[in-house]
C-alpha cells in the first residue's frame, strides 16, 4: 500500500508563498529518517531540518512540492491557495498513492486516489506527513531567504514573513513590499503608491 503524506508551511505569514509538499516513504527510508530525528518540522531546529532534508534527498525519497504565491493567496484566499498547491503536489508525485494523508481537518478537492484521510496533527504522527512538513518548511525558508536578499529592510531572513513585532514595525515604516500578502495586512491596494 502506497501512502502519501501532505503538509504545508507558511499559512500564517504576512509575506511570501505558502509551500506544500507530498511525500511517499518506503519502510527502509522511514527507519533511516527516524534515526536521523524525523518529526514535525516545528519541533526541529533549522539546522536539523536542513540535515534531514539532505537525507531525504540522498535516500531518493519520492516527493513533490508546490508553492502558491502571495498573488494567488490574495486572489483566492489562503485556504483555497493551500488546497490548490496540495493537489498539485500530490498529482506531481509520479506515483499514484493508494492513500493520501493530509495534515489538518480538510480533504484536498480533486485528488484521484484510492482514499484520502485528514488527520489533525498528522505532522507529528504519520511518517510521510512528517517528511512532507520538513520538505515544505525547508523549501519555504529558502524562498524567504531569497526574498530577504531582494527586500532586506523587512527582515525576512529572521522571521520568514511571520507577523513578529519587528516585521510589523517594518511594515508600519515602509509599507508592504511587492511580496506581501495584501489581504493579510489589511492594506488597501488602492492606497499603495
Amino acid at each position: 500500500m502506497i501512502i502519501a503524506g501532505v503538509d504545508e508551511a507558511g499559512r500564517g505569514p504576512l509575506a511570501g508563498p505558502v509551500m506544500t509538499a507530498a511525500v511517499i516513504l518506503t519502510p527502509p527510508q522511514f527507519r533511516v529518517l527516524l534515526s536521523e530525528g524525523l518529526n514535525d518540522s516545528k519541533k526541529i531546529p533549522e539546522k536539523g531540518r536542513e540535515r534531514i532534508f539532505g537525507r531525504i534527498m540522498a535516500l531518493g525519497v519520492c516527493w513533490s512540492a508546490q508553492a502558491a504565491s502571495h498573488v494567488r493567496i490574495d486572489r483566492t484566499n489562503i485556504l483555497r491557495a493551500t488546497l490548490w498547491a496540495m493537489r498539485l503536489s500530490v498529482m506531481s508525485l509520479g506515483t499514484r498513492p493508494d492513500i493520501v494523508v493530509v495534515d489538518g481537518n480538510i480533504l484536498i478537492p480533486g485528488i484521484v486516489c484510492g482514499r484520502q484521510i485528514a488527520v489533525p496533527r498528522a505532522d507529528s504522527k504519520v511518517p510521510a506527513v512528517m517528511a512532507a512538513s520538513i520538505v515544505a518548511k525547508v523549501l519555504r525558508d529558502r524562498v524567504m531567504m531569497s526574498l530577504h536578499r531582494l527586500y532586506p529592510n523587512y527582515g525576512f531572513a529572521s522571521h520568514k514573513g511571520y507577523p513578529t513585532k519587528a516585521h510589523r514595525e517594518a511594515l508600519d515604516m515602509l509599507g508592504p513590499s511587492p511580496v506581501h500578502r495584501l489581504s493579510f495586512g489589511g492594506y488597501n491596494k488602492n492606497n499603495i503608491s
